[in-house]
């Protein structure tokens, strides 16, 4: 809801696509410098209490969206700035929540409790768009960010309420400093042909085809004039495909440990094939289905990719690793909505989209014709 609403208000305020692509980018970019370093404190710190913490964070954030517009102070500036510091916090809790959920079962139910938690998650963006669009249109946007904030508080309960696997203990003496161990989650990236390919897939999706998702937007009102509604359509649409996404998979075999499948690349090969036919699509109904077919996509292949690497990893190494991960997926759609923003004002839609999608279906056409299955490791942590 918070997203949607969000990106509304940065169009409602200028009708610039560049700006709708400023906002987003605010808010993933710290994900791509900070990211990094929060995965290490997430491996030294209690996950639970850190969780806790950055949710209790994003309330206040929520908050001051409600207010600033309730007293009429929220401007585009304005805006811009709660973006980037709902981006910092985001960035703090991602490696957290990364490393949550593996630590709630056995090794041998990783795949599983990540694919679940996908489930859950793509019925939250199913279910919360379009309840904020809807909420926008019938209540208005201050009764729509009041009720984001009221949101959190079961969560935050959830939360308190779970028990995790307490990490393995060291000696302070066995302890690495703070530069060392992010020094030692970059070598067992660099180490891992695996999570190196899985990096790498992530990030030409997350440009090219996320990026297309996070400037909905401009299609919505820009090109059909819907209104926020439509924007809650839209993103919906996104959710129900990933929501189908992750259904699928957990119906599909398991995921075999040290490989990537090659239903995951192949997955992000049609997604990119999709995107220009987004920018010229003008019928309402094939906008929708080609946004929910996008969102099948990308989360076949999110899901796939994540879950050959939280296979590959060890409780201690989580927080740095997915930090990484996370910096890839999400700054590379931050970056992807900067550039297309900018394109689609400069370019146009159609051939701001032709462009992102055409150059991303053929790298990732190349990467699923030399490499479809992996070696796990060759060396370095882990063995």
């Amino acid at each position: 809801m918070g997203r949607v609403t969000i990106g509304w208000l940065a169009w409602d305020m200028t009708s610039q696509a560049g700006f709708v692509g400023l906002v987003a980018f605010a808010g993933f970019a710290p994900t791509i410098f900070l990211g990094p370093f929060f995965g290490v404190m997430a491996d030294r710190v209690s996950v639970k209490a850190a969780a806790l913490f950055t949710q209790s964070a994003l309330v206040l954030v929520a908050l001051s969206l409600f207010g600033s517009h309730v007293t009429g102070l929220l401007g585009p500036s304005l805006l811009l700035a709660l973006s980037a510091v709902h981006g910092v916090i985001s960035a703090m809790h991602n490696p957290v929540r990364l490393s949550l959920a593996p630590r709630l079962v056995a090794r041998e139910d990783v795949a599983s409790v990540v694919n679940i938690v996908g489930i859950n998650f793509n019925l939250a963006r199913l279910l919360g768009p379009a309840l904020g669009g809807l909420s926008i249109a019938s209540l208005g946007i201050s009764a729509s960010l009041l009720i984001q904030s009221l949101l959190y508080l079961p969560f935050l309960l959830a939360l308190s309420r779970l028990e995790i696997r307490p990490r393995r203990q060291l000696a302070p003496a066995d302890t690495p400093g703070f530069f060392s161990a992010l020094n030692e989650g970059v070598s067992y990236v660099r180490q891992s042909r695996l999570v190196l390919s899985a990096f790498l897939v992530s990030g030409i999706m997350a440009l090219a085809i996320r990026g297309t998702l996070e400037i909905l937007p401009v299609l919505a009102d820009g090109v059909f004039q819907r209104g926020a509604s439509g924007l809650g359509l839209m993103t919906s649409a996104a959710g129900l495909g990933a929501l189908l996404a992750g259904l699928a998979k957990a119906l599909a075999p398991p995921q075999r440990v040290g490989q990537l499948p090659v239903t995951g690349i192949l997955s992000s090969v049609v997604g990119a094939v999709l995107v220009p036919l987004l920018g010229i699509s003008t019928n309402w109904a094939l906008a929708l289905s080609l946004i929910a077919l996008l969102g099948f996509a990308t989360t076949l292949t999110a899901v796939s990719m994540q879950t050959a690497i939280q296979q590959d990893l060890d409780d201690d190494m989580r927080g740095r690793v997915m930090s990484f991960w996370v910096m890839i997926a999400i700054g590379g759609t931050a970056i992807g909505a900067g550039i297309l923003g900018i394109a689609v004002d400069v370019f146009g839609l159609t051939a701001a989209l032709n462009v992102a999608g055409g150059s991303s279906a053929l790298l990732l056409g190349l990467i699923l014709l030399r490499r479809c299955t992996l070696p796990r490791r060759v060396g370095g942590p882990g063995g």
